[in-house]
């Protein structure tokens, strides 16, 4: 006889159908319909693909009085066999449902099943416990220019790429801001340092001592982020580079303050 499973918290199903039904990355309207069907959950009305599937759910566990049907849900939906051209996507849905799973005690293993995992009752110990990169990045509100660059190396869980991918955002938005073509130090020293007069791009009027010291003390940490990470990585293989994922955090948290001070800067054509 199968297991029977306590019901789930109405908000707790309900962000699980904000994963699995979310308009970018989740599954189709059609998807929704034919997983209902396969674990025998009848379909529901919905405004948009997130309500129809929490309804259905949410109905179905009223029916039972177990959350069974949820959890069945999930397995077919995060079959691994489903994602053999997409595993960027497992990733990315395997750490949302992480995020809302650490609440009833579960998670996504990445053989795709919902299997026991730590408890949390806080938004700071689901992001801590459910293991995700992403959410952590989320926590510390990274700059979305940060992760626009490195946000499929993090879903491939591959620090070492997302490393480097990431600290070409800097250089690649200076390069934007100016129209300048250079790279590396060369072209930090084009824009971003102070000569001598104004920097193209300035975060400061540059009028006073202080001010040019702190224009050129991110002039340097921008050089010194290049060197760095992607000076070895030009030269080295990953054999011989290590990067660990607390490494990754404090390095996206350095370049996510970059980004923000050239959110303000002036640029000099």
């Amino acid at each position: 006889m199968a297991t029977r499973h306590e019901p789930w918290p109405a908000t707790v199903i309900t962000a699980v159908a904000g994963v699995l039904g979310d308009t970018d990355h989740g599954l189709t309207g059609r998807e929704i319909g034919q997983l209902l069907a396969v674990v025998r959950v009848p379909d529901a009305d919905g405004g948009n693909k997130r309500d129809r599937l929490a309804g259905a759910l949410l109905a179905q566990q009223a029916r039972q009085g177990a959350s069974n049907c949820v959890i069945a849900f999930i397995k077919e939906a995060m079959a691994p066999v489903r994602y053999v051209q997409q595993p960027h996507t497992f990733s990315r849905r395997q750490d949302d449902l992480n995020e809302v799973l650490v609440h009833v005690g579960l998670r996504v293993n990445d053989q795709g099943q919902v299997a026991r995992g730590l408890a949390a009752s806080t938004l700071s110990e689901a992001a801590r416990h459910a293991s995700s990169l992403r959410a952590e990045l989320r926590r510390r509100s990274t700059h979305p220019e940060v992760l626009r660059y490195c946000t499929l190396e993090i879903l491939a869980k591959n620090p070492f790429h997302a490393s480097l991918e990431a600290v070409k955002s800097v250089a690649d938005r200076l390069r934007t801001l100016t129209g300048q073509g250079l790279d590396g130090a060369r072209l930090v020293d084009a824009v971003l340092m102070p000569g001598q007069g104004t920097a193209r791009v300035a975060i400061n009027a540059n009028a006073t001592g202080p001010e040019l010291d702190e224009q050129k003390g991110l002039a340097n940490l921008v050089k010194g982020l290049c060197s760095m990470y992607r000076n070895p990585a030009a030269h080295e293989p990953r054999l011989h580079r290590t990067v660990t994922d607390e490494e990754l955090l404090e390095l996206l948290t350095t370049l996510s303050m970059v980004h923000r001070r050239l959110d303000s800067a002036h640029v000099t054509p």
